[in-house]
């Protein structure tokens, strides 16, 4: 490891020559109180940033170990250490030292969401931050100086101020790393009481806007209060306010209708339980929405792809003999994509499926009576989700929350039936069951079959194919929703779950990994998310990448949940898959 005056009196020796001759600083340095490792120097001011690593010996940033106990509280305290980190380099770095990215310092820091990420390593010998730099520039003549300034000035600064426990908020990080323990606490303790979801009271649902994940602030923010009939209490390993239970509306398995009239607070409610498969930051409002971490949002996805899915318990004896038990599309419909949506999702292990008529295909979700005297069964190849939803419950014990507003058909199937009023929930059920009863429709139920099985698929490792170009691999997020994958496109505008970019670049690289580790033609979608995740417990996500060496330190992955690998896995259009058993 060199010195800094070695790193010192490189950059005097290179100020003002060509931007290429920055590749001389790349290596190991010793400062004071940490090793600064320089991985990756980029090739111009204009290229992406290059990649740093500060690393802080354990003994020295003096932790309490209670703050470090779990794998959750090292969670919650790695992620409130990054916005520390991120809050600091705001208050010293100088952005504009010259052309293109000069005098950037970054970090990759979440938002509402607090999600497991490389940008922070914590193990039992030290504290490591990964960071991107971009080295000042004019033009792409090299200003040594500012280099200089950046890294003997302000990144020492942002080190000393936010890794050493003696400089930090110590009552921010101790609640981040106590409030992640409560979080998977509750999401525990939801299944062993026959629970799916838990909205806590005085949650702020609302956001400030419908492009924001900011909690609406002011006199316009109403609290949730839990209806008396679906209050429960849970225990708190860590006191909250003194209290070691929290008090709050528990939605219970089975089928969950949310009713009531239009911008009264069902779509709003769907998306705070949609989310609450993560834990979020303190202040945030949803900090204590909590729901099973295998609930997935379905709805129709007009265009998808789709591979070899036995959609025949929704869709079957289609036109043209197409083979419903092996259901391919280029360019599927609303009805055939929310039919393979859930399939799908149940393939990969989903316990809990969220609807909203509002993004559902009408004709997928409901056939009433008077379409179903017009248009006879034997002409209409759907069995509408309100005939299967009760047997998904009853058979495959996956249950249902579903926003509801124009079909009261659903109360004869449902268990528990949310008003909204004002962004208020009331408890409805007995009333809608006796509306049930009293205004009969008469509408037919239209299950043709009992369904006894999924038709599992097992992807084949020769259709992934990541190459572009003179490169073997080329796997980068466009965006929150699309990621490139050799000369394809994987278009995630409808995978609702995702809430990171960093996750997006994750599960491209996931897809490689799979399809270079465990893809055989025999191992089924779900046994390949079961590996992965097991892999990303023991090995984390720094491993993620078959192609990570050290000078290419994986700084901006944070992980995603395993059905968003399979949502991505399932729309990469150049997919093919063996099925490995039908009816």
């Amino acid at each position: 490891m060199q010195s800094t005056v070695d790193l010192r009196n490189i950059l005097k020796r290179i100020d003002g020559r060509g931007y290429k001759a920055y590749k001389e600083i790349k290596g190991q340095y010793s400062f004071d109180f940490f090793s600064l490792f320089i991985d990756h120097v980029q090739g111009d001011p204009f290229a992406a940033p290059s990649k740093i690593r500060v690393r802080v010996a354990q003994s020295a940033v003096s932790f309490p170990a209670e703050l470090l106990r779990s794998p959750h509280r090292k969670l919650g305290l790695a992620d409130a250490l990054i916005r520390i980190i991120d809050q600091n380099i705001k208050k010293v770095a100088r952005l504009h030292r010259g052309t293109g990215k000069s005098g950037l310092i970054q970090i990759d820091v979440g938002s509402q969401e607090i999600l497991p990420r490389t940008a922070l390593k914590i193990t039992d010998s030290f504290f490591e931050a990964r960071m991107e730099i971009g080295l000042p520039a004019r033009g792409r003549t090299i200003l040594g100086q500012h280099a200089e300034a950046m890294i003997f000035n302000e990144l020492p600064f942002i080190v000393e101020q936010s890794l050493f426990y003696q400089n930090i908020d110590q009552l921010k990080v101790r609640q981040f790393a106590e409030y992640v323990e409560n979080y998977f606490a509750l999401q525990k303790q939801l299944k062993e009481k026959g629970l799916v979801a838990l909205i806590a009271d005085d949650a702020i649902l609302p956001r400030e806007s419908g492009i924001s994940s900011k909690p609406l602030s002011g006199t316009q923010a109403i609290p949730f209060k839990s209806p008396e009939e679906l209050k429960i209490s849970l225990s708190l390993p860590n006191p909250v306010n003194g209290q070691s239970q929290i008090t709050g509306c528990g939605i219970p398995q089975g089928i969950t209708l949310i009713v009531g009239g239009g911008f009264h607070g069902k779509s709003t409610l769907l998306k705070a339980i949609e989310l609450g498969v993560y834990p979020h930051v303190l202040g945030d409002g949803r900090e204590y929405v909590v729901t099973v971490p295998d609930a997935v949002k379905i709805r129709a996805e007009d265009g998808r792809r789709v591979e070899k899915v036995d959609i025949r318990s929704f869709i079957n004896h289609l036109p043209g003999n197409r083979n419903a038990a092996r259901f391919c599309t280029e360019d599927a419909s609303g009805s055939t994509s929310q039919a393979a949506n859930i399939i799908e999702a149940m393939e990969s292990g989903a316990s809990l499926l969220l609807v909203d008529e509002d993004t559902s295909a009408t004709n997928f979700m409901i056939r009433d009576a008077r379409m179903q005297a017009l248009v006879h069964k034997e002409f209409e190849p759907i069995t509408p989700f309100i005939d299967r939803v009760r047997e998904m419950y009853e058979r495959f014990n996956i249950s249902t929350i579903l926003v509801m507003g124009g079909s009261g058909d659903y109360f004869s199937v449902a268990d528990t039936v949310i008003m909204m009023k004002e962004y208020k929930p009331q408890v409805v059920t007995a009333e809608a069951k006796k509306i049930a009863e009293q205004l009969n429709t008469n509408r037919t139920f239209e299950r043709e079959f009992e369904w006894q099985t999924i038709t599992e698929r097992s992807p084949l490792p020769e259709s992934f194919n990541p190459a572009k170009g003179k490169k073997e691999v080329k796997i980068e997020a466009r965006g929150l929703n699309s990621i490139q994958f050799g000369t394809s496109n994987i278009d995630l505008q409808q995978i609702e779950q995702i809430v990171d970019i960093s996750q997006t670049r994750a599960i491209g690289f996931a897809l490689y990994f799979l399809s270079r580790r465990w893809m055989d033609g025999q191992l089924t979608v779900r046994q390949l998310l079961e590996r992965l995740q097991d892999f990303w417990k023991t090995e984390g996500l720094d491993s993620l990448n078959p192609l990570h060496k050290s000078e290419e330190h994986p700084g901006n992955f944070a992980q995603p949940r395993t059905f968003e690998v399979a949502a991505a896995l399932n729309r990469y259009r150049r997919l093919r898959v063996r099925q490995i058993k039908t009816d």
